[in-house]
Formats: structure tokens, C-alpha cells, sequence
């Protein structure tokens, strides 16, 4: 990876993180700066979440409590797919749950900056 990848990948990392902060979870205006106009993401339940549902439903889902459970991330790692796009990988913990967590990240030429485009949560078995 050169420095601009480098880069990129560390700051999608950063923007992954405060996606899992109560203060960002419980602010419309921040997470629709942090969601993709055409984000998708398929919960660890199964279902589909498009944008504006997610913006509607994000404060009152887990985690969103400043001194409740927290997400707990391990084994952050990003890869640059193409200019201008993102892939992280990663396992989080929560509330005795454990899940493997994928997200794809884009930048658009807007100067929004990065927005999740994509993300995906799925269960480990047995944890």
C-alpha cells in the first residue's frame, strides 16, 4: 500500500469507530454525514436496512447509550479496493454476542468525504 492508500484506509478506520459511538448514534446529523446516500446494510439479524430507515432507527439500537454496552471492535484491517473505495474487516463484540463485520466505504467526488456505502454483520456461531 502506498501513503495515499495508507491514508485513506486510516481514515475510513476512524470514521468506522465513531459509527459505533453513542454520540454518533444518537445523532441524526452526524450519521447521515458518515452514510452513504446509497447505503445498505444487511444486520447480523438478517435484515436489510437502507438509509433512511437506519438514520430513523440508529438512536434507539444497541449501543446507543452513552453509559450502556459498547461495541468492542478487534482485528480492524482495510484494504483499498479501487480509487476511492474502501473494504474493512473486522470482529465486534457486544453484550456477550460476538459478530464478523465487513464495510465498504466510498468517496465521492461531492467533497462529502467518506461514507459508508455498504455494511454487513454476521453472527459467530457458539459465541
Amino acid at each position: 500500500m502506498n501513503s495515499d492508500e495508507d491514508s485513506s484506509v486510516t481514515e475510513v478506520i476512524a470514521r468506522e469507530l465513531r459509527l459505533m459511538t453513542p454520540a454518533v448514534r444518537t445523532s441524526r446529523a452526524v450519521a447521515e454525514q458518515l452514510l452513504d446516500p446509497e447505503f445498505v446494510e444487511v444486520g447480523a439479524s438478517g435484515r436489510r436496512w437502507d438509509r433512511p430507515a437506519m438514520l430513523a432507527e440508529l438512536p434507539d439500537m444497541q449501543g446507543g447509550i452513552e453509559d450502556g454496552p459498547r461495541y468492542v471492535p478487534a482485528g480492524m484491517t482495510g484494504v483499498v479496493l479501487a480509487p476511492g473505495v474502501v473494504h474493512l474487516t473486522y470482529e465486534t463484540t457486544f453484550g456477550g454476542g460476538r459478530a464478523r463485520r465487513s464495510s465498504i466505504w466510498r468517496r465521492l467526488g461531492d467533497g462529502s468525504g467518506w461514507r459508508m456505502y455498504y455494511h454487513q454483520a454476521t453472527p459467530v456461531p457458539g459465541a
